[in-house]
């Protein structure tokens, strides 16, 4: 095998890595879910023109990373639904758990991703507007 071929192997291997823990990472709060997508995105755009075209064509990821990557924003629903399902997870976690120790770590996650997402800026209806044209052009 080639130099270049190991290459593009081992770009789709990390950016299908890096989508499985983007795809975790909506379910579970501790875990970012936007750098793993960008960086799938990233190694895709690297070595596979199908993988990459398929994960910016998705109908759930597609528009949040365009949104990103164009903006640097999501929409005000999306902040408020993951504030809201972070907190309730992270609530239930420390429900679950007794060590006080992960119980403050925990706390600290959620106010630095909290923190994070509402820093992030809020995108505008027309902007979602747009992005919502080009899907459905797609």
């Amino acid at each position: 095998m080639n130099i270049l071929k190991i290459k593009r192997v081992l770009l789709i291997i990390i950016g299908s890595i890096s989508l499985v823990l983007g795809v975790i990472g909506i379910l579970i709060p501790v875990l970012p879910t936007t750098p793993f997508l960008l960086l799938s995105s990233f190694c895709y755009l690297r070595s596979s023109e199908k993988l990459y075209n398929w994960l910016i064509n998705h109908r759930v990821f597609g528009p949040y990373i365009y949104n990103y990557l164009t903006y640097k924003a999501i929409p005000k629903k999306t902040k408020i639904g993951a504030i809201i399902f972070l907190w309730c997870s992270l609530i239930l976690s420390s429900i679950i758990i007794s060590s006080l120790h992960i119980k403050i770590f925990l706390f600290l996650i959620g106010i630095a991703v909290s923190l994070h997402i509402i820093t992030l800026k809020t995108l505008s209806q027309e902007n979602l507007n747009i992005v919502e044209e080009q899907i459905i052009k797609k």
